[in-house]
């Protein structure tokens, strides 16, 4: 069975825990301050705030951004709900927007049309390591006042213009999770452009408390703490961070040059101007060609010994979200997606095996 994700462990790992254990600083610790350091330096920011996870960074920017309540965020109809669903915790709004059919991220064009007096954000989700029009979108958001949150959870340390995702609007947030390009098992990080929103998210983080007065509490905070032992096991994989890169644009490499001429599927196309390091790699099957929908070809490729996943299901089409937003793209994307295994472990023989088992299949279906 060749998996979907298999961790890799690069270098440090283990004995910068153990030394975390052995500090007794199991929770707050060393270890923290060293990866928050490490982190602002490689984005060129005065400050990472280092949290439990890549959701909690989105709540922590929005709380610390003061939205709330009776406001409206922008966030594209193509991806995981962790955007939404922290819109709709603080008692906001999500108006979702569809994606652009050819790099699958928000489409700054249909921006205009979804801002009223009640939008205060745009949440852009840069999608399996692509990097959504940040220029247009941070001009849009510019012309209206409105904040520009990231979703750097799949694309950390991927660049447009020369410039890293998470560094263009008002806060930028980063997940990771076990199968992220840089991991802890699960963690985050919010990096912030003004530093006054760097300080503040910092009390929100520990209860509302400040470092020099425990007990007395300033804002409405939360527990949103990062462990030492996880943020050793980042700063292990940040000395590695360009081994980790490298892997990464191997295997994505590798499946382009296997599968860029293949009749009956389409690839993500990469934003102009964008250097990816892509989590995931993903295409789209076309039915039409192949014969086979897109489930069918997981199923089979599951009977090969490889497994995939899909693609997000679309926001109108759940419940719980009762979005009236017309979604077409959105949903053209979302049930002819498959993502193949592109963890940094990857052999090149694996993913040509991949590559021709899935060819196979298609040409097989089609009559």
């Amino acid at each position: 069975m060749i998996p979907w994700f298999k961790p890799r462990y690069w270098g440090n790992e283990k004995r910068y825990v153990m030394d975390a254990l052995d500090s007794s600083w199991i929770s707050g610790g060393e270890y923290i301050r060293k990866f928050e350091s490490a982190f602002s330096i490689i984005h060129e920011k005065q400050g990472a705030v280092t949290v439990s996870n890549g959701t909690t960074a989105l709540l922590l920017a929005l709380l610390t951004l003061k939205i709330g309540p009776g406001d409206e965020v922008i966030i594209p109809g193509y991806t995981f709900a962790a955007p939404a669903n922290m819109v709709i915790a603080i008692g906001a709004k999500p108006v979702f927007i569809d994606v652009d059919s050819e790099n699958w991220l928000l489409d700054p064009d249909l921006l205009e049309e979804k801002i009223t007096h009640r939008t205060k954000a745009i949440i852009p989700v840069h999608i399996y390591g692509n990097v959504c029009y940040m220029k247009r979108i941070c001009e849009i958001a510019a012309k209206y006042n409105l904040h520009v949150i990231e979703d750097v959870a799949e694309a950390a340390f991927s660049k447009h213009f020369n410039q890293y995702a998470g560094t263009f609007g008002s806060a930028g947030c980063f997940s990771f999770q076990a199968t992220k390009t840089l991991t802890m098992g699960e963690g985050g990080a919010v990096l912030f452009s003004d530093p006054d929103d760097d300080q503040t998210a910092r009390v929100i983080r520990s209860h509302g408390m400040t470092a020099d007065k425990p007990y007395w509490h300033i804002e409405v905070g939360h527990n949103f703490r990062l462990t030492n032992m996880q943020a050793a096991f980042g700063f292990a994989q940040l000395e590695k961070l360009d081994d980790i890169i490298q892997q990464k644009q191997r295997v994505y490499s590798r499946y382009i040059k296997n599968l860029t001429q293949v009749d009956g599927i389409k690839i993500q196309s990469i934003t102009e101007n964008t250097d990816p390091v892509m989590w995931a790699v993903c295409l789209r099957i076309d039915p039409e060609k192949f014969r086979i929908s897109r489930d069918a070809m997981r199923k089979q490729l599951a009977h090969h010994g490889i497994e995939t996943r899909a693609g997000f299901y679309v926001f109108n089409e759940m419940p719980l979200y009762s979005s009236t937003d017309l979604l077409p793209i959105s949903t053209e994307i979302s049930r002819s997606v498959i993502s193949l295994p592109s963890f940094p472990g990857l052999l090149d023989n694996e993913i040509d095996e991949i590559c021709e088992t899935f060819t196979k299949i298609g040409m097989d279906s089609y009559v």
